[in-house]
């Protein structure tokens, strides 16, 4: 009602007269949610019908419209004396009316619907083509995937947009809460913070090989006798302009030999530069792809994680977290799997791998509430529709206390495991697959479980390594239905460890041909000739100040899955990027 009063004032304020008036429009969630406190008042709602029947021998309608704004859908009733019904109830029609609120008859489901007196807007529908099923029949959410432009109307994608936004708006209230700064970290990126060298390139060579090649055909590059006549040309008007300031000419003489003098140098130098131009993408004298005069002067890629650039914030600001899309160009089909996915990654100053699972913990946890909480009715569609145990999983995540385990401590465990045959080998100094995160999590704790001190050897180079050398301060938070749902760890704040591990890096990715052919200015290392120079941003973070310092990464896809149930990652993102699939 607040809302509508501040518009109503907007609108009286309003110098522009000549403009449609604004739209008072009211949420079906608050019509549905006054319930008969409401009942006799006017509003103007609007939405999608999902369902529309005509009754009393097409003297009236009923429309179950929705606009998002929650799960239910609000029942109106439309007189054909108010509008065309056959132009109404065709699933998928856009309308705006105006009505009364009512109650209606004892009996009914509905607990409030609207009795239209207007209808002032309507987008009608082909029923024929449109490829949305009529009423409360279920479309397979594969077959969604074909229409990603149009499933957000359906009542499953809907609800999980709801459930997305909700966890989005959660992060960022749990951030501020405790202090941390969002800081907006590149999508373009020239590092590789994995190391696992899948990236997708950002360049320009290819459009500019063929914006050459297609003026190579139109105008062809001069040849070398052109160039030579072109200077030869140069040479004559430089010397018509030596001599007729020998013969001391006049200034509008002299003035007009230089200018043309100046015209054949640029003509000679447009002609050199037109000379160079080659079909294809511009290659060294070694054969690798000439980088140098791509648009960046160097390679790019999509980012994998904002985490390395978000640690330059940390350093100076302390608390500080990132949040937005990441790429991964990993030709993987499997439902865990996306090309662009969104991460949450705070990074903490002052902070030990206690602190970073202290932290993990307590987001984890009110995520989970704060779904409880504000999203209950999106959830028990979910129950009722995918995962009946989706509300106890929320319920117990938020409420106990995480398991604490090492690494070692938990192959241990899974090892003396004799009633399970798990199908990946459980073995100290190989990562844990899913199924041994789940059955931590879901057989033997039955709770959240955070493992931590990994193997050096399987975790990244910036991860601090502990003092027996064989370890990392590294940590899994590890729930139910999905297994590692938040990976984190220590930074390595010491220089000098921190660049050996960097050798390390590189040398492994020489003999894997991993290491994308970066820039190099002075440092180089090894006998390969690998640079060193693309990180020494980062360890000048340890010259200047260095600081104990720790973070971990939320993959917000899994934790959408994690509280949803459902099964494929394709379903809880609005628009999915996966091998052969970039629609819209």
């Amino acid at each position: 009602m607040a809302a509508d009063a501040a518009t109503a004032e907007m609108a009286a304020a309003s110098l522009c007269d000549d403009l449609e008036p604004a739209t008072t429009r009211t949420r079906i969630r608050d019509v549905l949610a006054a319930v008969a406190a409401r009942a006799g008042e006017r509003v103007v709602v609007g939405g999608w019908v999902r369902t529309g029947r005509e009754q009393g021998k097409g003297s009236f309608a009923f429309l179950e419209l929705s606009d998002g704004s929650c799960a239910a859908p609000l029942q109106v009733i439309v007189d054909a004396s108010v509008h065309p019904l056959a132009r109404l109830t065709a699933t998928g029609t856009s309308v705006l009316v105006e009505g009364e609120i009512k109650e209606p008859p004892q009996g009914t489901k509905q607990n409030v619907e609207l009795k239209v007196s207007r209808v002032i807007e309507v987008g009608e529908v082909d029923a024929a083509a449109y490829p949305l099923p009529k009423g409360k029949v279920k479309i397979p959410l594969e077959t969604l995937r074909d229409v990603v432009h149009l499933r957000s109307r359906t009542n499953t994608i809907g609800a999980v947009a709801r459930i997305r936004h909700q966890l989005a708006y959660a992060t960022h209230s749990f951030f501020n809460e405790n202090g941390f700064l969002y800081v907006h970290t590149p999508i373009i990126t020239t590092s590789d913070c994995e190391g696992a060298g899948e990236m997708f390139q950002v360049t320009t060579l290819f459009s500019q090989a063929e914006k050459t090649e297609k003026e190579l055909k139109e105008n062809p590059a001069p040849s070398e006798s052109d160039v030579m006549e072109a200077k030869v040309l140069a040479q004559e008007k430089g010397n018509a302009v030596a001599q007729l300031k020998a013969a001391k000419a006049s200034k509008q003489d002299i003035d007009a030999a230089v200018a043309e003098l100046k015209k054949a140098k640029e003509n000679v130098s447009r002609l050199e530069e037109r000379s160079k131009l080659k079909p294809g993408i511009p290659h060294r004298d070694d054969g690798t792809v000439a980088f140098e005069n791509d648009f960046f002067k160097r390679q790019a890629f999509l980012t994998v994680s904002g985490q390395l650039q978000v640690e330059t914030y940390a350093c100076a600001l302390s608390s500080v977290y990132t949040f937005g899309p990441t790429f991964r160009a990993e030709n993987s089909h499997t439902s865990r799997h996306l090309a662009e996915f969104w991460m949450v990654e705070p990074e903490i100053a002052f902070a030990n791998l206690q602190d970073d699972m202290n932290c993990a913990e307590k987001y984890v946890q009110y995520l989970c509430k704060w779904l409880l909480d504000h999203c209950r009715e999106d959830m028990e569609f979910m129950v009722k529709n995918f995962d009946r145990s989706a509300i106890e999983r929320l319920q117990l995540v938020s409420s106990t206390p995480f398991v604490r385990i090492s690494y070692t401590k938990a192959v241990e465990l899974l090892k003396n495991v004799t009633g399970k045959k798990f199908e990946n080998p459980v073995e100290w100094g190989i990562d844990l697959a899913s199924e041994h995160e789940r059955y931590l999590t879901e057989e033997i704790f039955k709770k959240p479980v955070i493992v931590y001190n990994y193997p050096k050897g399987i975790k990244a180079f910036y991860m601090r390594l502990n003092d027996d050398q064989k370890t990392v301060a590294a940590m899994d938070v590890l729930v139910p239905k999905v297994g590692e749902l938040v990976g984190g760890s220590q930074r390595e704040e010491r220089l000098d460890v921190l660049k050996q591990s960097i050798l390390f890096e590189l040398s492994e990715m020489c003999f894997t041909a991993t290491l994308y052919s970066f820039e190099v200015k002075e440092l180089w290392i090894l006998d390969a000739g690998l640079p060193l120079e693309p990180y020494e941003w980062y360890l000048d973070l340890r010259r200047f100040g260095s600081v104990k310092h720790s973070g971990f990464g939320l993959g917000f896809e899994r934790m959408i899955l994690f509280a949803t149930g459902m099964e494929n990652i394709r379903d809880v993102i609005p628009f999915p990027r996966y091998p052969g699939r970039a629609d819209l």
